[in-house]
């Protein structure tokens, strides 16, 4: 048996300005963007430069009910939510800053890699990871 986690679903207040933020600040790639007017909703992927496909893409779904606001950027309780993994942390930590991400943890080097803890745009947190080799 093989399987594999294609898709994880990111809560958000806007479609368009998700979009901005993870494109424009973090690199990501804009896969698709398709409005589905039986939900009045729209199917919006994203995925980190590089993955090409190959990877867990991340889907961009707008709040559609009232009970679902209050996880908007608070989706795991505090906890870091998801793990950027990069080939280069101080190349992408560096270019993160300076389009204005903001990082609540310094980065840290451990036994494992180089990791900082940084926000997205409504506060959910990520690791940016480089990995040892």
């Amino acid at each position: 048996m093989k399987q594999t986690i294609v898709h994880v679903a990111i809560v958000v207040k806007d479609y368009d300005e998700a979009i901005d933020f993870y494109v424009n600040k973090l690199n990501f790639t804009l896969v698709e963007d398709i409005y589905q007017p039986e939900q009045d909703k729209r199917w919006v992927l994203v995925e980190p430069p590089g993955a090409d496909g190959r990877g867990t893409q991340i889907l961009l779904a707008r709040a559609s009910k009232p009970e679902q606001e209050p996880f908007i950027g608070n989706q795991t309780g505090g906890r870091v939510f998801l793990f950027l993994n990069t080939d280069d942390f101080w190349r992408d930590y560096n270019a993160m800053q300076a389009k204005g991400i903001k990082f609540v943890r310094e980065p840290k080097v451990a036994d494992y890699g180089t990791v900082a803890v940084f926000e997205d745009l409504y506060g959910n947190l990520w690791d940016l990871l480089q990995l040892t080799k």
